[in-house]
């Protein structure tokens, strides 16, 4: 069962994501009808750590065996989402691969069929696509030596 939890109004997620970069590009992904973009990511399940869980996810959606390295960013997200507020806990890990993934310009679909689409962005070209959350836009560039803590959005 995955750490989402739903109530009336609101709607509190555990999210982990990995942050995939080869050649000065990072891997992103999007709902086939989707406007934005997101890292590749996805909900812990209850009983299950983090690193257990990123692993996991990486392994479903693309079918790559991963290393997790370090924890780059502890997030706590607020937003609106049809008609209901989010507040997210995202842990957002650098990761690397036991073996070489699938490299190449062109978008494509991932493990789990048509349902997302995977494309390889040149970190200076992401201030052009719609990402969620934005601030990964300019961190990317730059990531952080230790663990950073980022609260976006608002409280409601």
């Amino acid at each position: 069962m995955d750490a989402t939890f739903n109530m009336e109004t609101a709607v509190f997620n555990y999210r982990v994501a990995a942050v995939m970069i080869e050649k000065n590009q990072v891997l992103v992904h999007k709902q086939v009808n989707g406007q934005h973009w997101a890292l590749p990511e996805g909900r812990v399940e209850v009983l299950e750590d983090s690193r257990t869980s990123i692993t996991r996810e990486i392994k479903e959606e693309l079918g790559l065996d991963i290393i997790v390295n370090n924890l780059l960013w502890f997030t706590e997200n607020f937003f609106e989402y049809n008609h209901k507020n989010f507040h997210e806990i995202g842990l957002y890990y650098g990761v690397s691969f036991k073996s070489q993934p699938k490299f190449s310009s062109e978008a494509f679909y991932g493990d789990e069929g048509e349902r997302l689409i995977y494309k390889w962005t040149p970190i200076d070209e992401l201030g052009d696509l719609v990402l969620y959350p934005e601030f990964l836009k300019s961190s990317l560039k730059k990531l952080p030596m230790s663990t950073e803590h980022v609260v976006i959005g608002k409280n409601f």
